[in-house]
């Protein structure tokens, strides 16, 4: 009696053992498909930003964008908004054309890129918090995209540079509610 309750014993553990073994093969397999997924989804938006600057920056040709954004940001002053408060503002906010304009290509090409990286993401099952992060990060490079040509061209006024800040201060806002709203949907789902 005393034998066999031993290796009835010893039994259980050994297929306890065995159990565990699988269930943990099968946790690092789940994990090391997700990592690769991570992986594939990071390679993409990495190489699809440093096509989107190259492109960017040849499209701009034959007018030097390098010398257009060093003009750009050799052309800040302080303006004082009150008493205690000063901000930078380019000199002449409306001669900088040229830059805003590769600023809304950048703003609308990581914008299609978002769109691209959360297709990827829904066919690949990552994790909620990575697909709403995504989810904010369309809403506010559309919105930047929209903002950038509204407010910065040729007829910017310092008053009009301000209120594109205070707008995309406002788009940033908008794109955390979208991310708070994936991640709610998803807990009711």
């Amino acid at each position: 009696m005393h034998s066999t309750l031993k290796n009835v014993i010893f039994t259980t553990a050994q297929n306890s053992h065995q159990k565990g073994n699988k269930l943990s093969k099968n946790s690092s397999a789940h994990t090391r498909s997700y990592k690769a997924g991570e992986n594939i989804i990071s390679a993409v938006s990495v190489g699809a930003v440093f096509i989107l600057i190259g492109t960017i920056y040849v499209t701009t040709l034959p007018t030097s964008l390098w010398d257009k954004m060093v003009s750009f940001f050799n052309s800040f002053d302080m303006v004082a908004i009150s008493d205690k408060i000063s901000l930078p503002v380019p000199s002449n906010p409306g001669a900088h054309t040229v830059v805003y304009n590769a600023a809304f290509q950048f703003c609308i090409g990581i914008a299609i890129l978002q769109i691209i990286l959360l297709a990827l993401r829904l066919m690949m099952h990552s994790p909620i918090s990575k697909t709403a992060e995504t989810a904010g990060n369309l809403v506010y490079w559309f919105g930047a995209s929209y903002l950038v040509p509204t407010f910065l061209n040729s007829a910017t006024t310092s008053t009009t540079w301000f209120a594109f800040w205070a707008a995309i201060i406002i788009v940033l806002g908008i794109s955390m509610i979208a991310r708070a709203v994936v991640l709610f949907a998803r807990k009711r789902i």
